[in-house]
């Protein structure tokens, strides 16, 4: 039977990485995206990975995808919440509306696609969810404040979750990445980079497809035995 995973954020530097990952490991995979129409086809063409376009953020939209991936394929076997925005600013000068975007696609989002999977998982007593937080989620970052709350309410949802589900063998475990070289860290110079390099204990920083890896063994019956955990993929950046 084909293994189906649900990925979201799937046009993102991660988000490619992951649906590269699970395509190759013989998924069928299903990636959401927001936004970038030119990406998405350019990915479906390269992975034979399927685009649907849907707002993490909005439960009807979400309920509505999932329903149809059902409809489709019958079963959802993985579910990679990925899909996050983020905002560089002194936490007194973020829009109120640009701070409740943040909350509503990293955090609810995450809880959307969540809520809308886990009765087919649960029925079938089979799942797997994993989250993408982020190393600002467990120690915090100075000028993305928002950025940081709601990645450390990923770690709280992960850890609750995995509680409640685990009765019905399905498994939720978090991934915490470092500074991953993605277009979202394009903003910075060499020289901030060359700072930030310093303060990596393994002196190097994270590529896409580290996280990929990871999500890869925590999806893998080499993990049957793990959930609720946050494991870091930092370098060493943050212990």
């Amino acid at each position: 039977m084909n293994r189906t995973a649900l990925i979201t954020g799937g046009t993102g530097g991660i988000g490619q990485a992951l649906c590269r990952e699970f395509s190759a490991e013989g998924y069928r995979v299903i990636f959401n995206y927001a936004h970038s129409d030119e990406k998405a086809r350019e990915l479906s063409r390269e992975t034979g990975a399927e685009a649907a376009r849907f707002d993490v953020g909005d439960a009807a939209a979400v309920k509505s995808a999932v329903e149809q991936i059902l409809t489709d394929y019958g079963h959802i076997d993985l579910l990679i919440n990925n899909a996050g925005i983020s905002e560089i600013d002194l936490f007194t000068h973020i829009p109120q509306e640009k701070s409740a975007a943040i909350m509503q696609t990293n955090l609810i989002g995450a809880m959307n696609c969540a809520r809308a999977v886990l009765p087919s998982m649960i029925s079938r007593k089979s799942g797997n969810i994993i989250n993408v937080s982020s190393m600002w989620g467990q120690c915090g970052a100075s000028c993305e404040v928002d950025y940081s709350a709601s990645k450390a309410g990923i770690i709280g949802f992960t850890k609750a979750l995995a509680k409640e589900v685990a009765p019905s063998a399905v498994r939720v475990n978090c991934i915490a990445p470092g500074f991953i070289m993605t277009d979202m860290n394009a903003r910075f110079t060499p020289e901030e980079l060359d700072g930030i390099r310093e303060e990596i204990p393994l002196g190097i920083f994270g590529q896409p497809h580290h996280v990929a890896d990871c999500a890869a063994f925590l999806a893998s019956e080499k993990s049957e035995y793990i959930t609720g955990q946050v494991i870091a993929v930092n370098g060493g950046m943050v212990i």
